[in-house]
């Protein structure tokens, strides 16, 4: 498909810009028509951990009524990282390896790269929706009073928001173009199981001095610079990592992830 590039170069200009604003209309129309599963697939997973771990633990004497401080953060990041992950890695391997719905996008007036950053950016955008969804649900079920939300923290909870939904989103374009279509169900179980484990969703980073070497292993999950810089930003009382350290690592993981997504997309483009 290496002529598909011949389009992008004659295109008039502007025309990418126009068509990458097209492609991801679309892709929101897609989202509306099919608006009440995604509702359902986002919210069902992180709202029953809310519950169970964030409600019923601690009103059994099973668990610190702390835990719901550091339990929102965490469950706030899990949603936008999956989401976002799901949103990009799922229809990716499907229009590769199936549908080939990938070819009618390639064949745009749009560079081939350019189609990568749209499902990153879409997938993200998912993502967002998805944890401002789960935010005041899964705080109602824990309980408001609860948390305590500091309101001078909000463009940092923002722009976690994005840290993580961007995460999942660049992560999942790795995912959808290097795994094949018949491994991807056993990979999501792979990662997934890691990632919600080792991620400082249940427990704050700080409190892992006495499992240093646990303490180390989770710095090598993306999850725990999500978790960790929302919780900076929602519960600043309960100890957390840094939040310059967290965004800095976090903008790593997804600077890597991009460039080995979009190389492994554009690799999948031309075969």
């Amino acid at each position: 498909m290496s002529a598909l590039a011949v389009p992008s170069a004659a295109a008039p200009r502007g025309a990418a810009a126009k068509t990458f604003l097209a492609m991801g209309r679309r892709d929101l129309v897609v989202v509306g028509r099919e608006l009440p599963s995604v509702v359902m697939q986002t919210a069902m997973q992180p709202l029953f951990l809310a519950f169970v771990l964030g409600r019923v633990l601690p009103e059994l004497g099973l668990a610190r009524p702390r835990l719901a401080d550091v339990l929102l953060p965490g469950i706030v990041g899990l949603t936008l990282v999956l989401t976002a992950l799901q949103a990009v890695a799922l229809p990716l391997v499907l229009e590769f390896g199936y549908t080939k719905e990938i070819e009618d996008r390639l064949l745009a007036p749009l560079p081939v790269t350019l189609v990568g950053v749209e499902k990153i950016v879409f997938a993200a955008l998912r993502g967002l929706v998805g944890g401002l969804i789960i935010f005041p649900l899964a705080r109602l079920i824990i309980g408001w009073n609860n948390v305590a939300v500091s309101s001078g923290h909000v463009a940092l909870f923002l722009l976690f928001c994005a840290f993580a939904a961007l995460i999942g989103s660049s992560l999942g374009l790795v995912l959808g173009t290097l795994v094949p279509p018949k491994h991807i169900s056993v990979m999501f179980a792979i990662i997934f199981t890691p990632v919600v484990f080792t991620g400082c969703i249940q427990y704050p980073w700080a409190s892992l001095a006495p499992l240093e070497w646990f303490k180390v292993l989770t710095l090598f999950n993306p999850m725990t610079y999500a978790s960790e810089g929302l919780r900076g930003s929602l519960v600043p009382h309960v100890p957390h990592m840094q939040w310059w350290i967290a965004a800095l690592a976090a903008s790593g993981w997804i600077a890597g992830f991009i460039l080995l997504g979009l190389r492994g997309f554009r690799r999948r483009s031309v075969d």
